[in-house]
């Protein structure tokens, strides 16, 4: 493989983080339809098309990334990403805002996962995978500092109407295109198959050999797939206590104006657990797992309490351990998955935590 400066490739994939979560129309959707005339009940329609897509898709897309490349899939997610904003501004209708959202579902799909296994790689190749821990934590961190500035972001998008705040996303969209294009391809080298060497084989054999391996690991591995559940579940939780408090929180009494920065000190919470769990690196996962249940499960609590400032706390305390929880499984997770499958399997991760949305929307909504 050609050596490359691993300092640019990780750089890069940071700004890309950065530059890519930073929609103002994208952390708005929801608002926005509704400005248009959308009803609830349209919305949550949408809401769970996103999802239903996105299961379908996320083991394909992880697939897609192990076979033909993951700056390839990361090119192509950006560029799909893009469409869908094109399609959200000339939307006149629900199943043309439908195609819009479930675009934006593969353009999640085919990032997901493939960063990771990028990043992991490239880390690898030059003998440096123990400060994965670090990128992961780093580039959760930026995700939700830029996911809360949108959010905060949300008057602003409101002002300007959908489709001046879509085609404001379609600005960073073309933006990332570029760097995900500067980004390098890492070789990784592959077990053989029968005679034939990772390296000479066709697509279609590669293809059925990440399937077939991929699934021959998550059989064997108890470990991984207890990890990917309970992982998916405390995540779920969390992000469905956010998600309702965008309605609870102006129905306890919380003005509308401040909605946005209660949202964005919250999403604070996520990017400050993100960062904190790298000083933590020899806990036992059971340790995680217990501390971020709890802090979840106080979240919901506290959703309940029907005062907006024990509420806004509950949110920061149960995004802090969510993400905390969520950086060590991911560092977890690409140590014990093979390279040639990384993608793929990692995918598999994002795949349980749509599975268990689905479920658990409709459930917490009935309760909440």
């Amino acid at each position: 493989m050609r050596k490359f400066n691993i300092k640019t490739q990780i750089h890069s994939l940071y700004v890309l983080t950065t530059v890519s979560y930073f929609q103002i129309a994208g952390a708005s959707w929801v608002a926005l339809l509704a400005l248009r005339g959308f009803s609830l009940l349209e919305i949550g329609m949408i809401e769970s098309i996103f999802h239903v897509v996105s299961s379908c898709f996320e083991i394909p897309s992880g697939v897609v990334a192990d076979v033909f490349g993951r700056k390839k899939t990361m090119v192509l997610s950006r560029l799909v990403n893009l469409v869908s904003s094109i399609f959200m501004i000339v939307s006149v209708d629900f199943w043309t805002v439908a195609f819009a959202i479930a675009l934006n579902a593969i353009s999640y799909n085919l990032e997901s996962g493939t960063r990771e296994a990028l990043a992991y790689d490239s880390l690898k190749s030059v003998r440096q995978e123990e400060k994965y821990n670090r990128f992961a934590s780093m580039e959760m961190m930026l995700y939700r500092i830029t996911n809360s500035a949108a959010t905060l972001c949300a008057g602003l998008a409101l002002g300007l109407g959908y489709k001046k705040a879509y085609a404001a996303d379609i600005f960073f969209c073309l933006i990332a295109v570029g760097i995900a294009c500067s980004l390098k391809e890492v070789q990784i080298e592959t077990t053989p198959v029968g005679n034939l060497q990772a390296d000479s084989r066709k697509k279609g054999d590669r293809l059925k050999s990440v399937i077939r391996e991929s699934w021959h690991f998550l059989t064997m591995n108890q470990r991984a797939r207890r990890i990917m559940i309970l992982n998916a579940v405390i995540g779920a939780i969390s992000t469905l206590v956010l998600f309702f408090l965008q309605a609870k929180l102006p129905m306890a009494g919380l003005d509308k104006a401040f909605l946005g920065p209660a949202l964005f000190v919250m999403g604070l919470g996520a990017a400050l657990g993100s960062k904190v769990v790298e000083y933590f690196p020899k806990w036992r996962y059971g340790k995680y797992l217990i501390l971020s249940g709890m802090g979840v499960l106080f979240a919901f609590g506290m959703s309940f309490s029907g005062n907006p400032f024990l509420m806004i706390c509950g949110g920061f305390i149960g995004a802090f351990s969510d993400d905390f929880l969520e950086v060590r499984t991911d560092v977890i997770l690409n140590d014990m998955i093979p390279s040639e499958q990384r993608a793929t399997l990692i995918s598999v991760n994002s795949f349980m935590f749509s599975l268990v949305m689905i479920v658990l929307s409709t459930v917490m909504g009935g309760i909440m």
